[in-house]
């Protein structure tokens, strides 16, 4: 977590111990399984969404929904719409959502390179 000497400074909405501000309101948007997977999954590619639902294995057509229009409202994926019928709807990481891409990239080499240790003291905890 960030320092109080890190923030002495700030505006108060960068605080994300603060309950009320942004920051903490866009890392609770941002940092939920469902939005990171999305991220995740569109990567540098563009994407339709029945190909987005397909990409995220369990996630329902509602889930989908609401964190496509979070993440659209939050400036991370770009939305476009092509007149046709019936309408064709694509998403693409804007540049800040690629950003965040990278720290989403670095969560999932963490999970792989620490898979087998979280396993094993799981397994120990369960017994």
């Amino acid at each position: 977590m960030v320092t109080k000497r890190l923030l002495k400074g700030l505006p108060e909405d960068a605080d994300l111990r603060r309950a009320d501000s942004l920051a903490r309101e866009i890392f609770s948007d941002v940092a939920n399984k469902w939005a990171l997977l999305i991220i995740e999954a569109l990567g540098e590619r563009t994407l339709r969404f029945s190909e987005l639902r397909g990409e995220v294995e369990g996630i329902s057509h509602k889930m989908l929904t609401q964190n496509l229009r979070m993440l659209e409202r939050n400036g991370l994926v770009d939305r476009k719409v092509h007149p046709t019928v019936p309408p064709r709807v694509e998403y693409t990481l804007t540049e800040p959502g690629r950003a965040l891409r990278t720290a989403v990239d670095a969560l999932c080499g963490w999970t792989h390179q620490h898979l087998a240790h979280i396993e094993r003291a799981r397994g120990r905890f369960d017994a």
